[in-house]
């Protein structure tokens, strides 16, 4: 029996713990139906272990849950589905291979004829499809492929197929963190609507900025334990950042006075990659951070990937420390010292089911041995140094990346690059996916790396990363480099202007 006046979603005192890992520790929250939550913390706070354990994922070993009062066992997905709890993971769950509608109707499509030789109700499947794909703004046709969509389109057939099942909590984990800016506005505008719907919003996100602009209340967690929760009156960056951290945000872009050398880190001369309409020109110093700045589509993964030989070249000259570096060949971009951290950490940055150790080590495993073989002494030192100085929150070398929570998954990545001493560092949005505290750490490791004299290019869509890190920032639009900012000219509307090709 409902009780009157209770919240729709209530969480009393949940603990879990894994090997060496207090995940949750008597954490407790409640959610209203047409009600926006946030939840916040570092890399590591628990976030993860609190949303999975509502999806059915993980179950709890003290506290209760409770829906509409009534205390429930989430023992699988799909006990949470059946109750109307739908996690969307940062990592979406689609089959590319199928249609839309396919998708949405996943293990639940509707069937026609009798009992003995039921068949898919494809009619009533696309006439539902249609309604749905109406409901989240996405206007495609249900026949369409997933494999055809961009992650922004992707994202609403996935809150489209939590809609199809009736959910009256819907749990959002990082939904925009890989959206342009358009999909992204498109999605908080959906999240709106649907709180008008009477539908109760866990919106799990690093971007503070939509936290503040969507969130009728905020819970933060750290350590697994909950810090504090903010009321809408009360939801600012510098209160988020305390709860999370116990630290102010002016810290986090905090560099000592620097110079760069007059001498080149990074010198690249009439490039062309493929599908680009010109050639590029462009140097970078020692000791310099260089922002690549730009909508998403602009070309600036793709010229990274190029200058680190993963993709085709078609012509131009690359000069590190004013030596040619021969194109098309990773391995000299290594030996050279100019090293790129991919966009996707998990599938280009990592092997996941080996361990922080390996991980780390995998570049520089020809310096840890001889004749073939590594030696496991210099591998786990090498790592033991690495966890220390990046502060990578970890039981021991040997776990496994997998278990590692995002921000400290791109530790390990840094780690393995900075153990091959780099001249010139590439990084591909390097805090996606990262906490406030993970992104400070990250930050001041780029500025340690810059005064010892390596010349970083950091490509980033987070706009206030880029004005307040670089010494200066390129700007490309449609494949082409549309100006160069510097000094007090490295402002958003100046940015915003050249990516988006006006003059």
């Amino acid at each position: 029996m409902t009780t009157p006046g209770c919240p729709l979603l209530s969480v009393k005192g949940i603990s879990k713990h894994f090997p060496g890992v207090q995940a949750l520790a008597e954490v407790s929250l409640e959610l209203d139906a047409g009600e926006i939550v946030g939840l916040v913390g570092e890399n590591g706070a628990g976030k993860s272990t609190l949303i999975k354990t509502l999806g059915g994922i993980h179950q709890p070993e003290t506290g209760e849950i409770r829906l509409e009062g009534e205390t429930v066992e989430l023992l699988s997905v799909r006990d949470s589905m059946a109750l109307g709890i739908s996690l969307i993971h940062q990592e979406l769950n689609l089959a590319e291979n199928l249609s839309i509608a396919e998708n949405i109707f996943l293990g639940k499509q509707p069937y026609r004829g009798p009992r003995w030789f039921q068949m898919t109700d494809r009619r009533v499947m696309y006439e539902r499809s249609r309604e749905l794909l109406s409901r989240v703004g996405l206007d495609m046709s249900p026949r369409t492929r997933v494999q055809k969509l961009s992650v922004g389109q992707r994202q609403l057939v996935e809150i489209a197929k939590a809609l199809s099942v009736d959910a009256r909590v819907l749990i959002l984990d990082e939904p925009t963190s890989s959206l342009s800016l358009t999909e992204a506005r498109r999605l908080l505008d959906l999240v709106k609507t649907l709180r008008e719907d009477g539908v109760a919003i866990l919106y799990v996100s690093h971007r503070l900025g939509e936290i503040i602009e969507l969130c009728d209340r905020t819970v933060v967690l750290r350590d697994g334990k909950f810090a504090g929760s903010l009321e809408r009156a009360e939801i600012n960056t510098d209160r988020i950042v305390s709860l999370m951290v116990g630290r102010d945000i002016e810290k986090f872009y905090h560099r000592s006075e620097h110079k760069t050398s007059e001498k080149t880190a990074l010198e690249v001369r009439d490039f062309q990659i493929p599908l680009a309409p010109e050639s590029l020109n462009f140097s970078i110093h020692r000791g310099e951070i260089v922002g690549f700045a730009g909508l998403v589509g602009a070309g600036r993964t793709e010229i990274a990937r190029a200058l680190f030989g993963v993709d085709p070249t078609l012509s131009g000259k690359v000069l590190i420390h004013d030596k040619e570096l021969p194109l098309g060949n990773p391995q000299h971009s290594i030996r050279a010292g100019l090293l790129l951290v991919p966009e996707d950490r998990k599938e280009e940055g990592l092997v996941l089911e080996e361990t922080v150790a390996a991980n780390i080590s995998m570049a520089a495993l020809p310096k840890l041995g001889a004749g073939g073989l590594y030696n496991r002494a210099a591998v786990q030192g090498l790592a033991s140094r690495f966890i220390e100085a990046l502060s990578i929150r970890t039981w021991g070398a040997d776990q496994k990346v997998l278990n590692l929570s995002g921000g400290n998954q791109q530790k390990v990545v840094l780690a393995k690059w900075l153990a091959m001493e780099p001249r010139v560092l590439i990084l591909d949005e390097p805090t996606r996916g990262v906490d406030v505290g993970a992104k400070s750490e990250i930050y001041e490791l780029l500025f340690d790396l810059a005064s010892k004299g390596v010349g970083i290019l950091m490509i980033s869509s987070e706009m206030e990363e880029v004005i307040a890190i670089s010494d200066r920032v390129i700007v490309m639009h449609a494949q082409r480099i549309r100006g160069e900012l510097s000094g007090g000219d490295i402002t958003e509307e100046n940015i915003m202007k050249l990516a988006i090709g006006d003059h």
